[in-house]
């Protein structure tokens, strides 16, 4: 499956269309697009594997239902990946309108594959009124998607981090450094797991090692060179090489992915777990799937972290619609319901403190849960490697790691 991926974006990249900007430019004043939007029906292609996301994308279908006569319809999916092959397929069979994806979530890799091959609309973020909320100064990653600027082409929907959780029934102090939790590993065997790649958190957990065992993460930056990568990535694998045998089951089976993951902890049957979403572990806890002996930490000098999308492709057949639609996910109503951690509990895009006091006020009564950081607390965020770089590892993981267990 790994390698599958791999050959797809390389063949998107390199052979399947020439290289180009978007398609045109949204010109239309906002008004014109809001009207065009009324009667719509939206199809928005989003991952499907939370309960509490799916719960959060139907709110917000009835507000822009009410607010605009627009209907969304989600399509669940179970990887992005196949709905780039969806709309490069209509690409190639000429399908320039009427295409069957109007609203598409989002980032890294599969953003960096359809910009290259024209498979966006716009440039039109920038259009958006709710736009000029987001914390583009403070966020950076809100318009730098692993390393690729946006230009326009997707607008901001959410904040993630990587945020280690810890049962303090079992470890006194957590450990901070990767030495620290190799450590830590090899002193419990059996008590820490990570997710098997290509695991959307797996892989994250190899990007987060990478960049604490790199000597400079400066050539994470840049586009992949396979020569330099193997050499860059040297201590990574010696890491892992180390660290394996002392995991749960050996190291012969890994957690399928981040549900998994949280039942072994669950469970009593390792002392560590870990998630993108900082206010995890607290709605893990408050749904009784947790130990209330939860907490969380980061590592020190950061952990990775990035911003995650919805973007139109270029053929969307409404189009109006899917804009309408982004613009109301980056609202400060969207985005406050979004980040309480009673529904999905996902960090704002927004900058907060610019905010008319009402909102700042809403997003100051939220509550952050037993077990989650104050942005304060989560530290400096590692920017993401250049999508390059993920299929790459995910390939060379299964290389060393996968054949023969």
């Amino acid at each position: 499956m790994v390698l599958w991926r791999l050959a797809f974006l390389l063949l998107l990249v390199t052979l399947v269309l020439p290289a180009r900007p978007a398609l045109a430019a949204e010109t239309r004043p906002w008004e014109e697009i809001v009207a065009a939007a009324k009667g719509q029906r939206v199809h928005f292609n989003a991952w499907g594997g939370d309960e509490k996301i799916n719960a959060y994308i139907a709110w917000a279908g009835e507000r822009v239902a009410a607010l605009y006569g627009i209907e969304l319809v989600q399509v669940k999916l179970s990887d992005t990946a196949d709905a780039v092959s969806r709309v490069l397929a209509e690409k190639t069979a000429g399908r320039d309108s009427g295409g069957s994806i109007d609203l598409v979530w989002i980032n890294g890799e599969n953003f960096a594959a359809m910009k290259a091959n024209g498979l966006l609309h716009g440039p039109w973020v920038e259009r958006a009124p709710n736009f000029t909320l987001v914390d583009v100064a403070g966020k950076p990653t809100t318009v730098m998607d692993f390393s690729v600027p946006t230009d326009g082409l997707e607008a901001p929907w959410g904040m993630a981090q990587l945020t280690m959780m810890v049962d303090t029934a079992y470890v006194d102090t957590p450990p901070k450094t990767a030495a620290a939790l190799l450590d830590w590993a090899q002193a419990n065997p059996g008590r820490f797991a990570y997710p098997q790649p290509p695991d959307f958190l797996g892989t994250t957990f190899l990007k987060q090692l990478l960049a604490m065992t790199i000597a400079t993460s400066a050539a994470l930056s840049d586009p992949l060179d396979e020569a330099a990568a193997r050499s860059v990535t040297a201590p990574l694998w010696a890491y892992l090489d180390t660290l394996h045998p002392h995991l749960w089951s050996d190291g012969r089976a890994f957690p399928k992915d981040a549900g998994a993951l949280r039942r072994l902890l669950g469970d009593g049957e390792i002392s560590f777990a870990f998630d993108f979403n900082p206010a995890r572990a607290s709605a893990a806890i408050e749904a009784g799937e947790l130990p209330d002996t939860v907490r969380t930490f980061v590592f020190d000098g950061g952990t990775i972290g990035n911003t995650h999308f919805v973007a139109v492709p270029f053929n969307a057949a409404a189009r109006e619609g899917a804009m309408v639609v982004a613009d109301f996910l980056m609202s400060p109503e969207a985005q406050i319901r979004k980040q309480d951690p009673r529904g999905w509990g996902d960090f704002t895009v927004l900058d907060v403190a610019a905010l008319p006091e009402a909102d700042r006020a809403a997003f100051a009564a939220l509550p952050l849960g037993v077990a989650t950081l104050s942005p304060e607390e989560l530290g400096p965020v590692l920017p993401e490697p250049h999508p390059s770089w993920v299929a790459w590892l995910e390939a060379e993981w299964e290389r060393r790691y996968s054949a023969g267990r």
